[in-house]
């Protein structure tokens, strides 16, 4: 017999670390409290980590959690990024309803067409918090929300990126 076959240890893992169901909201909270950050810009061109991770995890698997928590880890995202209280609550619950009727919808879905169905996600998410902006009284013109909303969709390649190690490593693959 091989040496390698009698150390009892092989090349395969076991399963999923401990406490593998809470990390991926662990992780989108996370990403919301890069948001605080002391990073200071005029133009907010800063995109919203949380709400990156919240869409990579919900495009790579459907099953880490209920969609009800979105409602929680928006509510967080608002204390941490300074939001008004319920914005990311309700983007973010409509985001996974909206995410289950693609999933209904689709029966295929490859990079590509993930990553389109980022950037009109990121659009809605982008241009209603400049609406909420505009009706709390900050007079902010559209083509300063342009920049966030393109630094935004080609951030979330490296979320995804990251999500699919963080899936990959919670797995124990």
């Amino acid at each position: 017999m091989v040496r390698a076959g009698l150390s009892g240890q092989t090349g395969f893992k076991r399963g999923a670390v401990n406490g593998a169901d809470y990390i991926p909201a662990a992780s989108v909270i996370f990403a919301s409290a890069l948001g605080t950050l002391p990073i200071v810009s005029v133009t907010g061109w800063w995109p919203n980590a949380g709400f990156l991770m919240l869409i990579a995890w919900r495009l790579l698997r459907a099953d880490p959690w209920p969609a009800w928590w979105a409602a929680p880890m928006g509510f967080v995202n608002d204390l941490l990024t300074g939001a008004p209280i319920g914005l990311s609550v309700t983007l973010w619950s409509a985001v996974m309803l909206a995410m289950e009727l693609v999933d209904r919808r689709t029966q295929w879905r490859d990079y590509w067409v993930e990553w389109a169905i980022a950037m009109v996600l990121i659009t809605v998410d982008r241009w209603s918090d400049w609406q909420v902006a505009g009706l709390a009284g900050a007079p902010v013109p559209f083509l300063n929300v342009v920049p966030a909303i393109v630094i935004s969709i080609l951030a979330f390649p490296v979320a995804a990126y990251i999500v699919s190690r963080t899936e990959r490593w919670r797995s124990g693959r």
